[in-house]
């Protein structure tokens, strides 16, 4: 099986079984993520819309490309500012770039993370869905963390990274000179350490840095994760 086929499998297996045990119902309001493994599960959620599986789902989406995907699905959008949400969502779902045992997660390879951490902690409840490549015991010596930076204060964040004992690289556009800017108008830093780190403990002082915005690292709001395993399971983790 291909990653490709390993990210559809699990996106799919994920919704059917959240409707299935009751953890997605009509009149929802539903986050949904950004990239490879979190579109797979936007369309299947939609076939069950246009099958009248479920009704009234509102979304909240993560980025451009997960509106554009709404928007071609016919998926309703709208803002967590919204009066309708409230600023709350009942369920959000998206994929991972690394996930632990504990099922703390590194999210951002695709510049979101920011928004992607808005709709998930105030979520009642987060799901993550990952193909097996993600599944790792430990964070911060391989996939790179997110950062999310204002532009102005590169240099001094970078210094205040270094204390922390992180190596910064300032992520580069594809076909574009210059860095990347997110859809929040900002650059990003990504950062190694030569040992893992404490997931939780990182978090927090990443973000007391002045001139951070916000970091991919997710240890606030335990998800249920579904990840495919090499035998082509899906396992289920956290299920509550």
């Amino acid at each position: 099986m291909t990653q490709s086929e390993q990210k559809i499998l699990v996106a799919n297996t994920a919704i059917d079984t959240l409707i299935e045990k009751g953890k997605i119902f009509s009149g929802m309001k539903i986050g949904l993520g950004t990239g490879s493994t979190a579109m797979p599960a936007v369309k299947r959620l939609a076939e069950h819309i246009q099958n009248g599986d479920l009704k009234d789902i509102k979304a909240v989406v993560t980025s451009f490309q997960t509106q554009n995907a709404c928007q071609d699905l016919g998926i309703p959008v709208y803002s967590l500012n919204d009066k309708i949400i409230g600023g709350e969502l009942d369920l959000a779902i998206d994929g991972a770039d690394e996930v632990t045992p504990d099922c703390f997660c590194i999210k951002g390879g695709g510049a979101a993370h920011v928004r992607e951490k808005l709709v998930e902690y105030n979520s009642k409840t987060f799901v993550v869905v990952a193909d097996s490549t993600k599944a790792v015991e430990t964070i911060g010596t391989k996939f790179p963390v997110p950062v999310e930076i204002i532009g102005d204060a590169r240099i001094a964040v970078t210094n205040a990274l270094n204390k922390l004992g992180a190596k910064c690289v300032l992520r580069e556009g594809v076909r574009k000179c210059g860095p990347v800017i997110t859809d929040n108008g900002n650059q990003i830093l990504d950062c190694t350490w030569e040992k893992p780190i404490n997931v939780a403990e990182m978090e927090d002082k990443i973000n007391s840095i002045v001139g951070v915005v916000e970091n991919g690292l997710f240890s606030k709001n335990m998800p249920i994760v579904f990840i495919i395993k090499a035998d082509e399971t899906v396992e289920m983790r956290n299920w509550h």
